[in-house]
């Protein structure tokens, strides 16, 4: 299986890119093909927005491309979303596309044009502790559809994304039907009144009102206030639950840490 590795928010560090292949040559099952515009740089973006474009566009229209394995996280996919989404090709269509965090957004575009997407580890997670693990679990997913790789409490249609990812996104063109699925979500470095806010605006919103239940993973990270917020951030998920009627499910096992997990979003178009 071909895989291609391509950056649309921030830059790849090569160590990671080299630990990456290394593992992939050493399962002997993928080849993985590092696009050069995951090293390039623009501030805060691997590249300008037209070669995160350029890059993506070219490795979805590659035909002998299997699989597009999204670099890393941070912030930047959401500005070219829409005109990749403008120009899928036949090829595209025939590829799973994998990550989580920033690219969350590519996701729900994706998703809503019937492409098969997955919440997963990306290779710069293999700098993470505990990082080769993360990767090969992705990989395990990837290449043969392990279910060892998945959430273990899916039970049905599911979709996850980081909280902030998702409040931004909804009432855009990139939203999708999110109707009865679990919605797994998480967070990372943010204060305890952001992840409120952000509450507030998910659960206001009628896409969610759809869902089936709501279920929290990891909180990681969170930025000291001042003063104290004075509940924690499980006590507020439940509580904006609670106010919209959208049923909380628990917890679940997906974070910014090395033991997030695999959550394919439903295959049917919506």
């Amino acid at each position: 299986m071909r895989i291609a590795i391509v950056a649309p928010s921030c830059p790849l560090k090569r160590e990671a890119a080299e630990a990456v292949q290394a593992i992939g040559t050493a399962r002997g099952d993928c080849e993985l093909i590092v696009h050069p515009q995951c090293f390039l740089s623009d501030g805060h973006f691997a590249g300008p927005d037209e070669a995160r474009l350029s890059g993506l566009r070219e490795v979805m229209a590659d035909p002998s491309v299997d699989a597009v394995w999204f670099a890393r996280g941070g912030y930047g996919s959401n500005r070219i979303a829409e005109a990749l989404l403008a120009t899928l090709t036949e090829a595209a269509a025939r590829k799973l596309y994998l990550g989580y965090s920033d690219a969350g957004f590519l996701h729900a575009g994706l998703y809503k044009a019937g492409l098969d997407v997955a919440w997963g580890p990306m290779p710069q997670d293999v700098l993470r502790d505990g990082g080769e693990v993360a990767v090969s679990r992705a990989l395990d997913w990837i290449v043969r559809r392990d279910p060892e790789a998945l959430e273990p409490a899916l039970d049905g249609p599911a979709m996850a994304f980081n909280l902030t990812v998702l409040s931004n996104l909804l009432g855009t063109p990139l939203e999708p039907d999110f109707t009865g699925v679990d919605l797994l979500i998480e967070e990372v470095g943010e204060h305890l009144y952001r992840i409120d806010r952000s509450m507030f605006h998910v659960t206001a919103s009628p896409a969610l009102q759809k869902i089936r239940r709501l279920r929290l993973g990891r909180v990681a990270d969170i930025i000291p206030n001042d003063p104290d917020f004075g509940i924690d951030a499980a006590s507020i998920v439940e509580q904006w639950c609670a106010r919209s009627g959208i049923m909380f499910g628990g917890r679940a096992d997906i974070g910014h840490d090395a033991a997030n997990r695999v959550v394919p979003f439903p295959r049917e178009k919506r």
